[in-house]
């Protein structure tokens, strides 16, 4: 009676938990709705360029909370995409939300250079590690599925180059952040910008860019500033606030 009653408990308490996650990914995108979103701003998936390597991606969203929500990829299999960048766009996405406020919005890549030796911000990047039974947990055949092990854990880390944004719905409100992985880091900026704005959570209340937003910035001196990466990417950085302007 007395493993019967603790198996019952057990189960109401995953109950619970699945129901506290759906109330916090409820505004978020799904799955399916992150996939279509990505693959329609990737090269490998659409005409679009991005400036770097033109790669397959992962996407991962994670809620207010700093639950993760959805994780996708652009290729047929998991292996089409660098295996690293799996973690990495959860870690991004944690970053964003994690450093974004309801008035000031801060990507992954606005922390470059305040994270570096001698930085202001040096040592953020070691801050919140990455939680390994998270991130690793479950059968690798599910990863970048409706499934991924990582969903509903809270994944941590924290990741200081270009590709993770926070989200604003059309009230304003953050309600978590996007991040994405698998291209130079320059390139995964512009591509989580694209990916953002395609499902329209890009209502982003200020940021320290010169558009007062939270796109990446390549002013040699900026506190904020990101290093360049060798492609166009700066090119087509400095254009996302004309071609992807950002809700109003």
């Amino acid at each position: 009676m007395k493993i019967k009653t603790q198996i019952i408990v057990a189960c109401l308490a995953l109950a619970a938990s699945f129901s506290a996650l759906a109330d916090f990914c409820a505004e978020l995108p799904s799955h399916a709705e992150l996939s279509a979103a990505l693959k329609s701003v990737v090269n490998t998936t659409s005409p679009e360029k991005n400036g770097g390597l033109e790669l397959n991606m992962w996407g991962t969203v994670v809620a207010r909370d700093g639950s993760v929500c959805a994780v996708s990829m652009t290729g047929d299999s998991a292996s089409d995409q660098w295996p690293g960048s799996r973690v990495i766009s959860a870690q991004k996405a944690n970053t964003a939300n994690a450093f974004s406020l309801p008035e000031l919005a801060l990507s992954t890549a606005n922390l470059w250079t305040a994270t570096q030796p001698g930085g202001s911000l040096f040592g953020l990047q070691f801050s919140n590690p990455v939680d390994t039974k998270v991130a690793y947990r479950g059968k690798a055949t599910r990863y970048g599925q409706k499934n991924d092990p990582m969903v509903g854990g809270r994944i941590g880390g924290v990741n200081v180059f270009g590709g993770g944004l926070a989200l604003y719905n059309k009230d304003g409100v953050i309600i978590g952040a996007l991040g994405v992985s698998g291209d130079t880091s320059c390139a995964d900026h512009n591509i989580a910008w694209k990916t953002r704005n395609a499902l329209a959570l890009d209502f982003v209340p200020g940021g320290v860019s010169a558009t007062k937003d939270d796109n990446i910035i390549y002013t040699k001196g900026n506190g904020f500033a990101h290093a360049e990466c060798g492609g166009t990417e700066a090119n087509i950085a400095n254009k996302l606030p004309t071609t992807h302007p950002i809700g109003k």
